[in-house]
């Protein structure tokens, strides 16, 4: 009797088990990836330092520091657009640290979510 194309034999229960073997460690290996991610801190700076932003690497904010110079309460606006620059610039960064963390065990495969 002729097989069908999923013939069900011996090599394609091992070609499963090791493609389910493969997705495991890519699994483990990206909980590690993130537990690591989430250990780090990344800072953005604006207006030469004057304005510092920290994330954590759940690029939640961790803290912010602004100079006393700065907070010029005639010039708000100034003082706004360092902040969101301080913080676009930590969250660049620790989206640079996860592709390039995570790209390295996806093989550069985008997965939603990382």
């Amino acid at each position: 009797m002729a097989r069908g194309v999923m013939g069900g034999g011996k090599n394609n229960n091992n070609n499963f088990n090791n493609l389910m073997k493969q997705a495991q460690k890519m699994q483990m290996e990206m909980e590690k990836a993130q537990k690591e991610l989430e250990e780090k801190t990344f800072e953005g700076q604006a207006g030469g330092g004057a304005v510092k932003i920290e994330l954590n690497g759940k690029k939640e904010m961790m803290s912010i520091s602004i100079e006393p110079e700065v907070a010029d309460p005639d010039d708000v606006e100034m003082l706004q657009d360092l902040i969101l620059a301080a913080y676009n610039l930590a969250l660049e960064k620790a989206e640079e640290e996860t592709q390039k963390k995570m790209g390295g065990i996806t093989g550069g495969m985008k997965i939603p979510g990382m």
